[in-house]
């Protein structure tokens, strides 16, 4: 990866534009640069903002960024074990228990954003057909038969054409791309600005948890990040102006109900107002929109970043697989058939935790809050809450895959889960990194090659394609076929022996069936391809 500013000219000819280097731009250069793919970043700015804004991210965008190549260590995070909701009229009304994990990573954690993005920088310094160039701002785009051409400037106004097979604009909220192929958003502004504190300097002292204090007066999100740091979130009142809450002795006021303002070290002091808005395509023929530039999304569920990770996983390996790998470009047009709906979905869910956190009145905060109190007696109503059932799962309609069988155990357009599984060297490592960059059959109880025609594997591999056997713990395979044991046996008795999945690089299903099938359920796949 070769970080040039103005002093050498941009590559002119290159397969995938880049325009953003913030964390999803930086996680898009990062994957694509795992699957070898001739990508080139933009940016206006040479260095990263050295402020926290993001602060929230699941498990699942955990995943994410093991996908990418981040290992866990690459970036500080402090474990949330619950959030809750506290109203002064009734209580605390509700919480949400984000203790444990899922697929391989804690539920929720919080993190600093400068420390994952110098993480995301740092990965793309091993990976060599990823470029960077900083200062350049781009002014048009114009669409061709065969690629698009891109029309930059440097610092000094000095003019560059850039030549690239697709563009994607990941140049956030305010976004050029989305301005220049005409996707301007639709949605909602709210009418409530927000004051955001983000300090350090209570280590020791830091809450351990995320609390929502749903006071209709003054609703005040406040939670711990790593380092000492803590944020809070300070609705404005009617009538209080952006300079009147900013100044010291205001914030000094806000914070003295859980510190003295004298003993924090105060990194930001921000107002802003939340939007929710999603544009009406993702794609413009060879232009995509990922992250804030598609799609905006209220706090009030940790969504923003994550849904920006889930784009760029979704749209990294189809590009990849068109470029390399000889799919058909009709493939990419599943990006925003796929990503859309899950995006909308997100943003839906803030929208309704924010009416939760933001009553406008004492007796709507009343009732709100004390309907939900009543609701936790209610255990399927708990679990709504408790156990984040109310989240959306990532589980398309429609896209890139088979459709299932009625009752599939693990049906097709849903993730695959990852499993603690050892390999035939005895190392134990999570199955996702056993997968790799690749499309793979796997053979659950079986080795999936037995069931395959020698030319539909030679077909398979050609493509892109690999193999994996997963056996019972305890039990070894003396195939050729790579093989992992399953230590917690959760996957195999959700299949039945003998039977295959084929599973994307996004770790999405895309197809699966009886051994008995082998040969019909990888030419489909193929076909879905365009092999």
């Amino acid at each position: 990866m070769h970080n040039k500013k103005n002093s050498t000219p941009l590559p002119t000819d290159i397969d995938v534009l880049i325009v953003g280097f913030g964390p999803v731009g930086a996680a898009f250069a990062a994957l694509l640069g795992r699957y070898k793919v001739h990508a080139l970043v933009v940016d206006k700015q040479h260095e990263i903002l050295r402020m926290p804004r993001a602060i929230a991210l699941d498990n699942e965008a955990l995943r994410m960024l093991q996908l990418i190549g981040l290992p866990e260590e690459a970036f500080d995070k402090r474990v949330i074990p619950e959030v809750k909701m506290h109203c002064p009229l009734v209580g605390q009304f509700s919480r949400a228990n984000t203790s444990g994990c899922i697929d391989g990573h804690p539920k929720l954690v919080t993190f600093y954003q400068p420390d994952l993005e110098n993480a995301l920088r740092s990965q793309l310094h091993s990976l060599p057909s990823v470029t960077t160039c900083t200062g350049y701002e781009l002014l048009d785009l114009q669409q061709r038969a065969h690629h698009v051409e891109a029309f930059l400037a440097d610092e000094s106004g000095l003019p560059f054409t850039v030549k690239a097979k697709y563009v994607v604009g990941a140049d956030g909220a305010s976004s050029r791309v989305r301005t220049l192929i005409g996707q301007e958003f639709t949605g909602q502004t709210y009418a409530e600005d927000w004051l955001i504190v983000d300090a350090n300097g209570r280590e020791k002292e830091a809450i351990d948890h995320v609390e929502f204090l749903c006071d209709h007066r003054r609703p005040t999100p406040h939670m711990p990040a790593p380092g000492g740091r803590e944020r809070w979130e300070f609705m404005l009142q009617p009538g209080e102006t952006r300079d009147e809450m900013e100044q010291p002795e205001r914030i000094a006021e806000l914070l003295a109900p859980w510190v003295k303002a004298s003993e924090l070290s105060i990194e930001r002091t921000a107002v802003y107002r939340f939007h929710a808005r999603c544009c009406t395509s993702f794609q413009k023929e060879r232009v995509f929109l990922i992250g804030d530039a598609a799609h905006i999304t209220p706090p009030f569920v940790g969504q923003g970043l994550v849904a920006g990770l889930r784009d760029a996983c979704n749209l990294g390996w189809k590009l990849a697989w068109v470029l390399n790998q000889g799919a058909k470009p009709g493939i990419l047009d599943s990006y925003d058939k796929e990503r859309r709906p899950h995006a909308k979905e997100m943003i839906d869910l803030a929208k309704l935790m924010g009416r939760v956190v933001m009553p406008r009145n004492r007796l709507l905060a009343f009732l709100i809050h004390g309907l939900m109190r009543s609701m936790t007696l209610i255990p399927p109503a708990r679990r709504l809450f408790e156990e984040l059932d109310i989240k959306p799962k990532n589980q398309f309609k429609e896209g890139l895959f088979a459709r299932s069988a009625r009752g599939a155990g693990l049906p097709c357009g849903g993730l695959l889960p990852q499993m603690l599984v050892r390999d035939a060297s005895r190392n134990t490592l999570l199955s996702d990194d056993v997968l790799g960059d690749h499309l793979t059959v796997i053979g659950f109880n079986c080795d999936p090659r037995q069931f395959l025609d020698p030319a539909t594997c030679e077909r398979w591999q050609a493509h892109g394609g690999s193999f994996l056997q997963i056996v019972q713990r305890g039990q070894r395979s003396h195939s050729l076929t790579p093989w992992v044991e399953d230590l917690t046996g959760e996957l195999l008795k959700r299949l039945a022996p003998q039977s295959l999945l084929i599973v994307r690089p996004d770790r999405i299903i895309m197809h699966s069936g009886p051994g008995a099938r082998a040969d019909s359920v990888v030419s489909h796949c193929l076909a879905l391809l365009g092999n």
